[in-house]
């Protein structure tokens, strides 16, 4: 998947991660950027079209559907990470509406499109994925079943020429890191890494050097292997 003269669309596209990745999509010569945001986009470039697009409003991705005319790319970077100890269902169902129902929704509203090019679908997990991190559990359950859509995914549209990928981001400067003091990657180092991914062809992408102290752990894992076991199981006929 070459960047260049393609069209992507990128939720939360108005800072940290998402921010980067429009840039990079740009420095990439795509023929358009969809920007999908809940707030003021500050990049100018005639190539970018902003999108008001809460990927939790089912209007707001109707009408995102309507401003679209072709996709090559989607890339569901919009995602919460709240501070909880478990003790508060309404935050589980909060961080599972915005990181896992709300990707899905927009992955399925766009999905015709996509077909029609044979594009890709990039989902941004995270690491918490793999092992989940106790200050934000809730964080780590929803983007625990972000991945398992993705491989869902990834086998139920495989006969349809929709390639389906997993950002699984480590540590990374932007907002919802800000609370770690940890080392982190800049969000431009980890928008080049992810389309550097995306243009190899990697099922899961590890954009970032502590994600990449473990890829080839993942890729040559017990998970990785079953992954690949199970995904003949795909129905004759899919609703998608």
């Amino acid at each position: 998947m070459n960047i260049a003269q393609k069209t992507v669309l990128i939720t939360g596209a108005n800072r940290g991660i998402g921010r980067a990745l429009a840039q990079e999509a740009l420095r990439r010569g795509a023929k358009r950027v969809y920007a999908g945001t809940r707030g003021e986009l500050d990049i100018a470039d005639e190539r970018v079209v902003p999108v008001a697009l809460d990927v939790t409003n089912d209007a707001q991705i109707r009408r995102a559907v309507g401003q679209v005319d072709s996709l090559d790319v989607l890339i569901n970077n919009a995602g919460i990470a709240i501070y909880d100890d478990l003790s508060k269902p309404e935050v589980i169902e909060q961080h599972l509406a915005v990181n896992l129902f709300g990707s899905l929704n927009v992955t399925r509203a766009f999905l015709p499109l996509l077909k029609r090019s044979k594009g890709a679908i990039v989902n941004n997990v995270s690491t918490v994925a793999l092992a989940a991190l106790p200050v934000v559990p809730g964080y780590s359950i929803s983007k625990a079943a972000a991945l398992s859509m993705t491989q869902s995914l990834r086998a139920l549209l495989s006969s349809h020429g929709v390639t389906v990928h997993a950002i699984l981001t480590g540590p990374v400067d932007t907002d919802m890191n800000r609370g770690f003091d940890i080392p982190k990657a800049s969000p431009e180092y980890a928008a080049a890494a992810i389309f550097d991914g995306l243009e190899k062809g990697d099922e899961e992408i590890f954009p970032d050097p502590m994600s990449q102290s473990i890829a080839e752990g993942w890729r040559n894992g017990v998970a990785k292997a079953m992954e690949h076991q199970v995904a003949v199981f795909v129905p004759e006929t899919v609703a998608l």
